[in-house]
C-alpha cells in the first residue's frame, strides 16, 4: 500500500493520479416552500373590460416568466449576503361572462423575496481571455475595466408554481398585496402578454394566491484537486441506423413504457399486468 501525502487537507495516495479542476463551490443554500398570499395579477387593456364583466374565475396555469436577482453584503457581517429576488408570474385563468360563455385571460404577478446567505469573501478581480478577442495589438472599444469586487453567484431552482386561490375584488375596496408599479415592469416581460399592462383602469382588480417550491444556492468557483483513475472517453458509438432495417426489429428493442400507462400509488409501487398478448 502506498504511503499516504497531504496535499492542501487532502491526503491521497502515492500512485493515484492527481487533477485540479475548477469548479463551483456551494457555500450556502436554502430549501424554500413559500405560500404567496393575495398577489395582484396585472391584465393587459384588452382584457380588462373582460374581466370587470366576469362573474366567475378560475385560475388555469401559473408558469414563471423570469426573476431578477440582486447581491449586496450584509453590514457588519463579513461573509454574508442579502439575495433579493422579484419573481414574474405569467398567470392563465379562465372567466365565466354572461350567457354561460367562456374566456381565457392572462396576466402578470410579482413578488418580492429576500434571504441572507453566507457566500465568504473573495476580495480579488477576476478577468477571463477571450478566444473571439485574441489579438496582441486589440482595437481600444474591446479593452473593458471591470474593477469591481467579486460577487459569489446566485443559483435559484424553481418548481413549477401552484395557483392556490384567485380572487376578483372591486377597485373601491382595499385589498391584496401591491408590492409594484406597473411601470417598472421591465419590456422583455411585457413583451410576453398581448396589450399593455395596465393599472387603476375599470371597475375590478385580480388576486391570486400561489405556492412555491424553491432551492436557492450560493456559489463561488474554486479550485480542488482530486484523484482521478483516467479521462472521460465515451464509450458507445454514433452508428446511424440503416435506412433499409426492418422497423419492427427497431421497435422490438424499445421497452415498454409501463409508467404511461399505470401512475404510482402514494407509496410508490406500480401495479401492472402480469401477462403479455402477443
Amino acid at each position: 500500500m502506498g504511503e499516504k501525502q497531504p496535499l492542501g487537507g487532502f491526503c491521497s495516495r502515492s500512485n493515484d493520479p492527481l487533477c485540479c479542476i475548477s469548479v463551483n463551490k456551494v457555500f450556502d443554500s436554502a430549501k424554500d416552500k413559500d405560500c404567496l398570499e393575495d398577489v395582484k395579477v396585472y391584465v393587459p387593456d384588452c382584457y380588462q373590460e373582460l374581466l370587470d364583466r366576469a362573474t366567475a374565475i378560475r385560475c388555469k396555469s401559473v408558469k414563471v416568466a423570469g426573476t431578477n436577482i440582486s447581491v449586496e453584503p450584509v453590514p457588519f457581517n463579513k461573509g454574508y449576503f442579502q439575495v433579493c429576488i422579484r419573481y414574474y408570474f405569467c398567470i392563465t385563468l379562465e372567466v365565466c361572462v354572461c350567457g354561460g360563455k367562456s374566456a381565457e385571460l392572462c396576466g402578470l404577478a410579482v413578488f418580492d423575496k429576500k434571504i441572507i446567505l453566507f457566500g465568504s469573501e473573495k476580495n480579488v478581480n477576476i478577468f477571463k481571455s477571450n478566444p473571439d478577442c485574441n489579438d496582441f495589438c486589440p482595437d481600444a472599444s474591446d479593452v473593458k475595466c471591470d474593477l469591481q469586487p467579486s460577487l459569489p453567484t446566485v443559483v435559484l431552482e424553481v418548481a413549477e408554481p401552484i395557483c392556490l386561490d384567485a380572487k376578483i375584488v372591486e377597485k373601491c375596496k382595499r385589498f391584496g398585496n401591491c408590492r409594484t408599479h406597473v411601470d417598472t415592469i421591465p419590456d422583455c416581460i411585457r413583451g410576453c402578454f398581448e396589450g399593455n399592462l395596465v393599472d387603476g383602469y375599470g371597475v375590478n382588480e385580480l388576486f391570486v394566491s400561489i405556492g412555491v417550491f424553491s432551492i436557492i444556492r450560493m456559489e463561488r468557483p474554486v479550485q480542488i484537486v482530486i484523484p482521478a483513475s483516467s479521462f472521460c472517453i465515451p464509450e458507445k458509438d454514433s452508428t446511424p441506423c440503416d435506412a433499409a432495417s426492418n422497423p419492427c426489429s427497431v421497435f422490438s428493442k424499445m421497452n415498454f413504457p409501463i409508467q404511461e400507462f399505470f401512475p404510482q400509488s402514494p407509496d410508490g409501487c406500480l401495479k401492472m399486468p402480469d401477462k403479455c398478448c402477443k
